[in-house]
Formats: structure tokens, C-alpha cells, sequence
């Protein structure tokens, strides 16, 4: 069930674009799931550089592809190659699906925000009004907030390195996350230390700790120092989008602090589900067949 079906001249593609992608799981879910819904396609991990984007965007169009997720680091840039965005896309200026449309072109839109909350809606947690802080301000990263946005919380701090993408990231976000707040990411991490400490939820959207067969050792990173995950309370939520390896480096520390933890697993499972509903049109995707084909590929 969870391996690639058989290919034939009638198969059609889908496909996941990002650099890296050798080590997404996402061909293994969804060639399952297309087999249990006896559709004629295949997915394939396509790795585009981010100078090739924009031919590779319009070369699998010409060629009939029938959808797309995409990755690291083409969230954002591929927005712009979409005939059209959901109002959710466009609100957020980050892209994880793209449709094809009947005239030509692509609908771009973000599934990675169903995906994100449906592990949280799960814990049976009231996080109305709760203290969030996300680590990174990239695509990921504006899928969380509105995840968080959506499910009332009452401050959102969003701790960036790189100050002209933070601010980037709040000029944009104010009008929809009012609550939205700029932390510096500094090299004492004095403030993010803080704002750690009185977090309720913690989580992470950077690659720091995200491992491949090519890359073994990157397993051993974490994106959190040893003082500031000293402030982690037994009380907060971690969750790291990361799903390889499981548990991450940031998920065994915060366990080890007495903290919950939540991993990338089922974000992935979600939103790649509500992908296929929108590429296929069929609402019977088989969600349970794509978390068990992830399951049996991971340690």
C-alpha cells in the first residue's frame, strides 16, 4: 500500500517543490493515499533551486500536472507566480498548494494552517487567550500565526535572527494579528528567555534540527540554547514542525524539562490531506492510510 504505484502512459503528476526535498516523507503519504482512492497518479519530490522556480512553476503546468505542495524556502516567492491566491494565501503571503485552473494558471492557497491546528484542537486545551512564541518568521511561520490567530490566543511573540525579515514579517502581519509581536533574537537571548518562561505554547518553525540520510548530524541541533531552554515552564506546549527525526533535539530537552510535546507528524498527515481533497476534488482521502504509510517509515 505504501509504495509507488505502477506508472503508465495515462499516470498524471503531482508533485512537491522545495530545496531541499530528499528528505520529505510526502511522496510516501500521498502515493499511499492515491493508491487506496485507485486514482492514476504519482507524487514525486521535485527538487527546484530557488533561480529555477519560476520555470519549473510554469514547465509542469504545460505538462498537465495536476497539483502541488510546496516547501522550504518557495513559500513565498511562489505566490507570485499564481494566477490567483485564496484570500487566506493572499492574506498571509505564503503558499503550500497549488491548484491548477481550468483556464490556465495556478490557485494558490495555504493548507499548512488546517494542518498546524489540528494536533492543537485535538489536546482538548482552551488556548483562548494563551501566550504563544514562534521561533523563525519565514512561510512556516506565518502559516502558525494565523493558526494561532484563528484559535484566540492573546499574545503572539514571534522571535526572528535576521531583523529586516522580523519586520518585514509584523508590517504584514499587524492588520491580521493584532496581537502580533516582534522579539528580537539576540545573542544573550535575554528577551526571548523571558518571553519563554511565560509562554504557554512554544513552536518552532526553523529547519534548526531537521535530519536526512545526507545529513545525519544536523539531528543533533537545537534551535533553543541551553539557558533559554532553562526557562521552559513543565507547564508550556512545545511543538516542533520538524517530523525528522522524532522526537527532535528541542522536543527531548523540553520532554526532559517536563513539558508536552507535539511534533510535525500530523501537520503533515493534515495539510497534505486537504491538499488532495482540493487537487481531486474528492472529499474521501484517507487520511488514517496516509498517517500509517508515514508511520512505518519512521523510527
Amino acid at each position: 500500500m505504501t509504495g509507488i504505484p505502477s506508472i503508465r502512459g495515462t499516470t498524471a503528476l503531482v508533485g512537491l517543490l522545495g530545496d531541499p526535498v530528499h528528505h520529505s516523507l510526502s511522496p510516501v503519504m500521498q502515493n499511499a493515499a492515491l493508491q487506496a482512492m485507485g486514482l492514476d497518479w504519482v507524487f514525486l519530490a521535485l527538487p527546484t533551486p530557488a533561480e529555477e522556480l519560476a520555470t519549473v512553476v510554469r514547465a509542469l503546468e504545460a505538462m498537465g500536472c495536476r497539483g502541488l505542495n510546496v516547501t522550504i524556502p518557495h513559500k513565498q516567492a511562489v505566490a507570485a507566480l499564481c494566477r490567483e491566491l485564496s484570500p487566506l494565501a493572499e492574506r498571509l503571503g505564503a503558499v503550500n498548494a497549488l491548484v491548477p485552473l481550468p483556464g490556465g494558471g495556478w490557485h494558490g492557497t495555504n493548507t499548512d494552517v488546517e494542518g498546524f491546528c489540528a494536533p492543537l484542537r485535538r489536546e482538548g486545551t482552551t488556548w483562548s487567550g494563551k501566550r504563544a512564541v514562534v521561533l523563525g518568521c519565514g512561510g512556516s511561520a506565518r502559516a502558525v500565526v494565523a493558526g494561532l490567530v484563528d484559535m484566540g490566543f492573546g499574545s503572539i511573540q514571534l522571535a526572528g535572527r535576521r531583523p529586516e525579515a522580523l519586520n518585514a514579517f509584523l508590517n504584514d502581519g499587524q492588520a491580521w494579528a493584532p496581537q502580533l509581536q516582534a522579539l528580537p533574537w539576540g545573542s544573550d537571548g535575554a528577551d526571548l528567555g523571558e518571553a519563554l518562561a511565560d509562554a504557554d505554547l512554544v513552536v518552532n518553525t526553523t529547519p534548526v534540527g531537521m535530519a536526512s540520510a545526507s545529513h545525519p548530524a544536523a539531528a543533533e541541533a537545537c534551535p533553543l540554547s541551553e539557558p533559554e531552554l532553562s526557562a521552559l515552564q513543565p507547564s508550556c506546549c512545545v511543538y516542533d514542525i520538524i517530523y525528522t527525526p522524532r522526537p527532535t533535539q528541542l522536543l527531548q530537552r523540553a520532554a526532559a524539562r517536563g513539558c508536552h510535546s507535539l511534533d510535525g507528524l500530523e501537520m503533515l498527515v493534515e495539510q497534505g490531506a486537504a491538499a488532495l481533497r482540493l487537487w481531486s476534488g474528492r472529499s474521501d482521502v484517507p487520511v488514517a492510510v496516509m498517517r500509517q504509510a508515514l508511520l512505518e517509515q519512521l523510527p
